[in-house]
């Protein structure tokens, strides 16, 4: 039996002619990543170890970026943790305030993840850099710690689900709509500890910020992690941003799928995930032909929608007109590249004049950090990950996970709504 896109890299990774499903092994790494939420815990661990450093410094990324700028004196202890750690070190990719971003767009973006790459995060949505043909998954702090000491990580090895991709997305949907509908149709465990491998003529017809976005939520769906094959999309993307070498694989023929699903993405439409799990999805018509919901706050942002043409789609839909009365807009884009290419646009100007503000790239409220917390009764439309009870601040809050075309349309008219109705 053939091997799927994720069993060939960890097979390479583990020095294994072959690999199978359920199988223990040890695999090398090529990139080990923390933030500065986990990092802290990892290096104390590290500190119980046996060790001298770490096993490279050219192989290990810390972004601080859940909560930088420091928003009180606890998160400036832990970032400064991360900061004399990675001094001590000489890690060569440690980002300041300034050079950082939201981590899962900053790494693609610095060209530190390239196909056929194992890494490992200490962040769930480590997941995203499969988009590029990676095998990327989150880990617990202690095992980012053993990752950094010795260059190595032990994986069952997954099996997997094909997603068959086919048709042309309608305007106004986008990797989120596609990545909310597979969440609804299998549920938030029905990827459990499996590979989710996109595949099909359909992949062609989503740029790269499309496939971050359903990579980064893989997660969501219980995937070990989700991958693309590298296509000429992936490989103009990896021209621009990354310098180093890599390999391509791709999935045997006789590969083993659990499962196999065909999407037609014609059909998809703007579609919405109610409180409090992301697998409680509605399209906009079925929202539209029920009771309207009014909300408070619309937040467009975060490792899975802070990208320049998630930026891009909103002011879009912002131009010219200005958010409901009441309404909060938080816009925050995910690196200060993005961030600086958003203002060279004009787009900025855009969000501003439409009436609503522009964050420092950050995670901030996607995890009830700051910069958009929610109070008792609110109700949000995020372009987030999460819409778990409490995630964005008080427990009785509510969060509505969306496209940032549906975000922005709602920002305008106050309540979940259909951009192409505006």
């Amino acid at each position: 039996m053939g091997m799927t896109m994720t069993q060939k890299i960890l097979a390479h990774a583990a020095h294994l002619p072959e690999v199978h499903a359920g199988q223990l092994i040890m695999a090398d790494l090529d990139l080990v990543l923390g933030n500065d939420i986990t990092s802290p815990v990892a290096i104390a661990e590290m500190g119980k170890m046996k060790t001298t450093g770490v096993f490279d410094k050219d192989k290990i990324a810390l972004v601080p970026d859940h909560f930088v700028p420091n928003k009180d004196i606890k998160s400036a202890e832990h970032c400064k943790c991360v900061r004399e750690f990675a001094r001590r070190n000489q890690i060569t990719n440690y980002f300041e305030v300034g050079e950082m971003g939201i981590e899962h767009a900053l790494l693609p973006e610095k060209g530190l993840t390239v196909p056929g790459d194992v890494i490992i995060g200490a962040d769930s949505h480590t997941c995203t850099y499969g988009a590029l043909g990676a095998f990327s998954t989150g880990v617990g702090s202690t095992d980012m710690a053993a990752g950094m000491a010795t260059g190595q990580a032990w994986f069952k090895v997954p099996s997997a689900i094909r997603f068959v991709l086919t048709g042309k997305p309608s305007q106004w949907v986008s990797g989120k709509d596609v990545i909310l509908h597979i969440i609804g149709m299998i549920g938030v465990d029905g990827a459990l500890y499996r590979s989710m491998e996109f595949t099909g003529p359909g992949v062609a017809e989503l740029g790269m910020d499309d496939r971050f976005t359903i990579a980064n939520m893989a997660i969501e769906a219980g995937g070990k992690n989700g991958i693309f094959p590298v296509d000429e999309v992936t490989k103009a993307y990896l021209k621009e941003h990354a310098t180093r070498e890599y390999t391509v694989y791709e999935a045997d023929e006789d590969a083993e799928y659990d499962e196999t699903y065909t999407i037609d993405l014609s059909a998809l439409r703007p579609t919405i995930s109610f409180p409090h799990l992301p697998e409680n999805t509605h399209t906009i018509d079925e929202i539209r032909a029920g009771e309207e919901i009014r909300i408070d706050q619309v937040v467009i942002g975060s490792c899975t929608n802070g990208r320049i043409e998630d930026l891009r789609c909103a002011a879009k839909v912002l131009k010219g007109r200005h958010v409901a009365e009441g309404i909060r807009l938080i816009v925050i884009p995910a690196t200060q590249k993005i961030y600086l290419q958003a203002m060279e646009e004009g787009l900025l100007r855009t969000f501003i004049e439409a009436g609503g503000v522009v964050s420092t790239p950050t995670c901030g409220p996607c995890l009830g950090g700051y910069m958009g917390v929610l109070a008792q009764g609110e109700r949000c439309v995020s372009t987030t990950n999460r819409n778990f009870v409490g995630r964005m601040g008080h427990v009785d809050s509510e969060i509505y996970l969306a496209s940032p075309a549906v975000a922005a349309a709602s920002a305008v008219t106050g309540k979940i709504s259909d951009p192409t109705e505006l």
